[in-house]
């Protein structure tokens, strides 16, 4: 299972790599002649201590020892400002070669970022309903901006940086061996040293760096929700409440990051101690080597270089080594969202017209395994171009009938049939059926855009007249009109900009605006007052064509000049009928009736 996990990992990084291998490839060979150009310059400083200030034979790699034996070493001896001339150039070729490297990375970095959040919103966007309802926003925000950080920065930084290091501790240890093999062995003893305690370091701290993630999560959401919720923490005083909550879970994200700060300080400690250990050590027994006569004064100053340029690249590998946890956690949680199955259609998905007769058959729907159902034993039908209202109370299951419809949650075997002309809802391509479905939600969601955006956000294109005429249908034009701004005011985030009944009454509009054959009405009238019900529902009425309306609501003239009036109570169908059948008898419809308009006796 953790090969598989690994094997998927792999999979999901080179996809979140797509359109930036080759900038990262790009950086790779600019890094590769850095590392060339560092390689060389010791040789340089070495062959000058010895062989042109000195009088030790050249002992230099074929492709350097030709050009300067052309020359001729006397040359050299004469003109040392040559020499100077030689490693000034390499490093203005080392620099524009970093300058390459940064350039390169940065562009692989901002492509892969890039990649990474298109691929997740756009999977998010394609996640069930279902999914979303069981994953705090906070969190999936988190995870698409923190942790892609993480993840961005560990692949464009430390990731490539392996490589180099690599090349690095090859390279470096072949010049140093060839110089001297005994100062090398007592050298290269420190390196596995770090990099088998950084592994043991990682493995111990992996969960922690989860916990911390996950935390951030948390105090992610506390905040979103704070921020979305203002008018109701205000409205109720539950200022010092939330402030309150928030500092403690801000304390415990703290104290979690300050017991990571402990573990990361004794990480580096020892490895600092253990490095400079190893320098000591290079230095003392490179001093008595030379003393002995095993070794050159420029072979003894090459060779320090070459360790310093190791020390730290493999101090690095074991932070690579190190952070490779926290970017493990973080693709981790990345790959949770991305292993998650999107929504998908059957194979022989259909496109049928949807103004024809729809069918409830045995609905019985429970939202999983661990909950109570909602619905039981749910049938009806609902005849084209009619008017469709439903009547129930709370938790009665209004909503979820609605929801089951326009396939936000899809039935499971077994939990009924919903058609629609006679073709089973799960054989209809989901895009096709909230296509020609428009739905006025409970707790209408306005956008932070202009008023006229969120009514044509339907999917067509609208003008204003067009706009206008849904707006004038919901009775909202007048209002919208009174703003210093028309239909070009901003509306504030959720729409908390506008009032209760303007924002039911923006939503109705955009609903009409798309004039689909099927609109479902759910409780969107229940923050106007009666008479603004009474004309939307006459309005609505005259223009609404062919279509199916389903109207939801707890308002008996809402409900009563529908054809049909189905009446729930607790996720079973009580009566069906029209409203003088359902008043002519006893049942919560006829008691609510009495409620509302104050009748005592319905038989005077």
């Amino acid at each position: 299972m953790q090969q598989k996990n690994k094997g998927g990992r792999l999979r999901l990084v080179l996809r979140f790599m797509r359109g930036s291998k080759r900038w990262f490839v790009l950086g790779l060979a600019a890094s590769l002649l850095v590392t060339l150009i560092e390689m060389l310059n010791p040789q340089i400083i070495r062959a000058t201590v010895d062989s042109i200030i000195g009088e030790e034979p050249f002992d230099l790699p074929v492709f350097l020892l030709a050009p300067v034996e052309a020359v001729g070493v006397d040359y050299f001896r004469t003109h040392l400002w040559v020499v100077a001339l030689i490693v000034l150039a390499l490093a203005a070729v080392g620099a524009l070669c970093r300058f390459s490297n940064t350039y390169f990375n940065t562009r692989a970095s901002e492509t892969l970022v890039q990649t990474m959040r298109d691929l997740l919103f756009g999977h998010i966007q394609r996640l069930p309903f279902a999914w979303h309802m069981k994953h705090k926003t906070g969190d999936i925000i988190q995870r698409c901006t923190s942790d892609v950080d993480v993840v961005r920065n560990f692949l464009s930084e430390q990731l490539l940086a392996v490589f180099r290091i690599v090349i690095l501790l090859v390279s470096s240890l072949w010049f140093m061996f060839t110089m001297s093999p005994r100062l090398t062995l007592i050298a290269a003893a420190a390196f596995p040293v770090i990099i088998l305690y950084s592994m043991y370091f990682n493995r111990r701290i992996s969960h922690h760096f989860r916990e911390c993630d996950e935390n951030e999560g948390i105090l992610s959401t506390i905040a979103q929700e704070n921020l979305t919720g203002v008018r109701v923490v205000r409205a109720f005083g539950r200022e010092a409440y939330e402030r309150e909550r928030f500092e403690k879970q801000n304390v415990k994200y703290t104290g979690l990051w300050a017991r990571m700060a402990v573990y990361m300080t004794a990480f580096w400690c020892v490895g600092d101690f253990i490095s400079g250990l190893q320098v000591m050590l290079v230095i003392v027994f490179g001093c008595l080597f030379c003393v002995q006569g095993a070794m050159t004064p420029g072979q003894f100053i090459a060779f320090v270089a070459y360790n310093s340029i190791l020390v730290w690249p493999v101090r690095q590998l074991g932070r690579v080594i190190a952070d490779m946890s926290k970017a493990g956690v973080s693709l981790s949680r990345i790959a949770e969202i991305m292993d998650s199955p999107a929504e998908a259609d059957a194979p022989d998905a259909e496109e049928p017209d949807m103004n024809q007769e729809i069918r409830f058959e045995h609905i019985n729907y429970a939202y999983d395994a661990n909950t109570p159902e909602i619905l039981h034993d749910v049938s009806f039908s609902i005849e084209p171009g009619s008017t469709f209202a439903i009547l129930g109370g709370t938790g009665s299951g209004k909503t979820t009938l609605m929801h089951l419809l326009c396939r936000l949650y899809d039935l499971a075997p077994g939990q009924g049939k919903i058609t629609i002309g006679g073709v089973d809802l799960q054989k209809i391509r989901a895009e096709h059926v909230r296509r020609n479905i428009g739905i006025v939600l409970q707790e209408p969601f306005l956008f932070s855009r202009t008023i006229a955006e969120n009514i044509g956000i339907g999917g067509k294109e609208h003008d204003l007249s067009s706009i206008r005429r849904a707006a004038a249908i919901a009775c909202v034009d007048e209002a919208i009109m009174d703003f210093p701004e028309g239909y070009d005011t901003v509306v504030g985030e959720r729409g908390v900009t506008l009032s209760g009944g303007q924002k039911q009454r923006t939503a109705i509009a955009r609903t009409l605006a798309k004039e689909t054959p099927i609109m479902i009405f759910d409780d969107s009238l229940s923050a106007v007052d009666a008479e603004t019900d009474s004309r939307i529902r006459h309005a609505l009425a005259d223009s609404r064509g062919n279509a199916t309306v389903i109207l939801i609501s707890h308002r008996i003239t809402t409900l009563m000049q529908a054809q049909k009036i189905l009446v729930l109570n607790n996720g079973r169908v009580e009566a069906i009928g029209t409203h003088e059948e359902l008043i002519a008898r006893p049942g919560t419809y006829r008691d609510i009736y009495r409620i509302q308009t104050g009748k005592e006796d319905l038989d005077e």
